[in-house]
C-alpha cells in the first residue's frame, strides 16, 4: 500500500529551511511558465512514470501542483514505487501564494 503525508505551507516552509528535500512541481508547462516555488524541479505529472527513478534516492520529496489534486496522485505514485518520506502540499501553489510566499521563473528552479 502506498502512503504519503499531507503537508501545509507553513510546515513546508520550515522544512525547506531545516532539512534536505526535493520539491517537485507536477504542473503542465504552461502553468510553470508563470513561476515555480524557489528550489523546485519541474516534472510534469505525465512524465513522472518515466522519471521517478531519480527520485528514489531522495530522503524527502514534496510534490505540488495548482491546488493539490495532481500532486496527491504524484505522491501516491512515488510512494508506491518505494520513495520514502513523500509529501503532498495541501492547496498547491494557491495556498503558497495565499500565504504570501514568492515564485521564481522556472529557469531559476533547480536543474533536473
Amino acid at each position: 500500500m502506498s502512503t504519503y503525508s499531507e503537508i501545509e505551507v507553513k510546515d513546508l516552509f520550515e522544512m525547506m529551511a531545516t532539512q534536505p528535500l526535493l520539491l517537485v512541481d507536477v504542473r503542465n508547462d504552461d502553468e510553470v511558465a508563470r513561476g515555480i516555488i524557489p528550489g523546485a524541479v519541474h516534472i510534469p505529472l505525465s512524465m513522472l512514470p518515466v522519471q521517478y527513478e531519480s527520485l528514489t534516492k531522495m530522503e524527502n520529496i514534496v510534490f505540488y501542483c495548482h491546488s493539490g489534486v495532481r500532486s496527491a496522485h504524484a505522491a501516491a505514485f512515488a510512494s508506491s514505487k518505494g520513495c520514502k518520506n513523500v509529501y503532498n502540499l495541501i492547496g498547491g501553489v494557491l495556498a503558497w501564494a495565499k500565504a504570501g510566499h514568492a515564485f521564481v521563473p522556472k529557469d531559476e528552479g533547480k536543474k533536473k
